[in-house]
């Protein structure tokens, strides 16, 4: 991201990353009908009488919602399928000038998971299966998560979900120690201390959220003081949105930076590209899809990819904020440094990780990760004009080791070639070698290995070409290599004239 910033220092007031929206779900330790036939034994309940006995603690989480909207005097509304239910809340909120406490209570049929009584060996047996039922969104203005909605099922085993907010939880941190800002919906357009901002944003991860999260479940589950008394939800991180935003001087700065950005990302990205940007490579084996989307919406252009059901999208932000966010779906496509079993011993090392509370500092740093790379690949945007002039000094002779290389010309097939091997996103996290290079330059594989030598010499050749034009330098110690920030430049803008811009560029240039 370096890169990106340094570019367009002239245009930037500063960088700020923190979670955007943040959806929690909270299991009860009935994960099968096993463990609620065992719940029923405990209390001592007749398999037979276990509709009646559901269908009554159902009654009561009904009951407690119609109490609370009534003894604070806020709406109970059946909400419209295609309504916004955050919208129609922060509507509610304003109108009514909340500040804190409850602010509405929303009702929904929606799908669910529950238990169903069925004939088994020698007695019924309950076993989980998709049903529907009726959903409770209590919508609450919270002293420091501002806006937040709590979403609970109706019927057993009572999931609940809270959905949080990070930026609303940082302007309220700003508020309570005096740092001046100026936010725009749910964007920050200026901040007066962006390094304190930055830290409070950083302590997020740092929060014990369990009592938190079980303090709001009480709130909404009256069963959760007697019947169910002394029982925890298990908590998860359901989907998780990561936001780096780049702040803006003005409008005009950032309205003539971002078509070009959204270009180069819609028509330059590749799917290798992609899976490069969230520290990923294109195996065989991959079954998931690479999406890329770009649409126009009422507050500008949205460039949206889809890896593998997780997701990375850019958009600015009223004009005055260009943010580039990662949402995490499945957090097993990602590693963690954790406790596993490798062949049978339990030890300590990378594996896919869970989607456990305890994992929010990995979420951060998995989705910062691929936001900062995904910046710097867009580094070689917005002045294409000096690239292209900086091109035609590629076309010259260049010198490796008192030896004259020849010139590179972008138009050529086998250049071009070469240059969309090396900037695959793959390389983007530990560099290349001869080897992984031979693998995107030649489709088949080599049949003896003297054919397979005199290919490595050739690739080997072609490295010191692009050495001799400072395109890419020796990682030391090792033999793989990097590309510099001119290689980056420059190969990219090759491919990207090659490709789009040659005969409107030709055209500009005939003379």
């Amino acid at each position: 991201m370096e890169r990106f910033i340094e570019k367009h220092k002239d245009k930037i007031v500063g960088v700020l990353e923190c979670f955007d929206r943040i959806l929690l779900k909270g299991h009860l330790p009935f994960p099968t009908g096993r463990a609620m036939e065992a719940f029923l034994d405990r209390h001592d309940i007749l398999y037979k009488h276990f509709k009646r006995f559901v269908l009554k603690q159902s009654q009561r989480v009904k009951e407690h919602a119609h109490l609370l909207a009534e003894k604070r005097n806020r709406p109970f509304e059946r909400i419209h399928p295609r309504e916004r239910k955050e919208d129609r809340a922060h509507q509610i909120a304003e109108r009514d000038g909340i500040t804190s406490g409850l602010v509405c209570i929303f009702t929904a049929i929606e799908a669910c998971s529950s238990f169903v009584l069925r004939p088994g060996k020698g007695k019924p047996r309950l076993h989980r299966v998709p049903r529907k039922c009726l959903h409770l969104y209590f919508y609450f203005m919270d002293r420091h998560f501002g806006l937040i909605h709590v979403r609970l099922q109706t019927w057993f085993p009572f999931m609940v979900q809270v959905c949080l907010n990070g930026h609303e939880w940082l302007a309220r941190k700003l508020d309570r120690h005096g740092v001046a800002y100026e936010r725009i919906d749910n964007a920050f357009a200026s901040v007066a201390n962006l390094p304190r901002a930055q830290r409070f944003a950083d302590a997020m991860l740092k929060k014990n959220w369990l009592p938190v999260l079980e303090t709001i479940a009480r709130r909404v589950n009256p069963l959760l003081k007697d019947l169910l008394a002394g029982t925890k939800h298990y908590w998860v991180i359901e989907q998780a949105e990561y936001a780096t935003d780049i702040l803006f001087k003005n409008r005009a700065a950032l309205k003539e930076l971002y078509p070009a950005l959204a270009r180069h990302a819609s028509l330059c990205f590749s799917a290798e590209d992609l899976m490069g940007f969230l520290g990923r490579k294109l195996h065989p084996a991959f079954q998931g899809e690479v999406q890329s989307d770009l649409r126009k919406r009422h507050l500008g252009l949205r460039i949206r990819h889809q890896i593998a059901g997780n997701i990375l999208k850019m958009y600015d932000k009223h004009g005055l904020a260009l943010r580039v966010e990662t949402v995490i779906n499945r957090p097993r496509e990602f590693k963690a440094f954790r406790e596993g079993t490798r062949r049978g011993e339990c030890v300590l090392g990378w594996f896919p990780m869970a989607k456990r509370i305890s994992n929010m500092r990995r979420y951060a740093e998995v989705s910062r990760s691929a936001n900062h790379r995904y910046l710097q690949a867009l580094s070689v945007v917005d002045d294409p004009s000096a690239a292209y002039g900086a091109l035609r000094r590629l076309c010259r002779p260049a010198t490796y080791k008192t030896r004259r290389r020849r010139g590179l010309n972008p138009l050529r097939p086998d250049d071009a070639q070469l240059f969309a091997a090396v900037l695959r996103g793959e390389h983007a996290i530990k560099g290349f070698s001869n080897r992984s290079l031979r693998r995107h330059l030649y489709r088949s594989k080599a049949r003896r290995r003297f054919e397979d030598r005199r290919r490595a010499q050739h690739v080997t050749r072609r490295i010191q070409l692009l050495r001799a034009h400072r395109l890419v330098a020796k990682i030391p110690h090792s033999q793989r290599y990097r590309i510099t920030q001119r290689g980056a430049t420059l190969m990219s803008a090759a491919l990207f004239l090659g490709r789009h811009d040659w005969p409107e560029w030709i055209h500009r240039h005939a003379a």
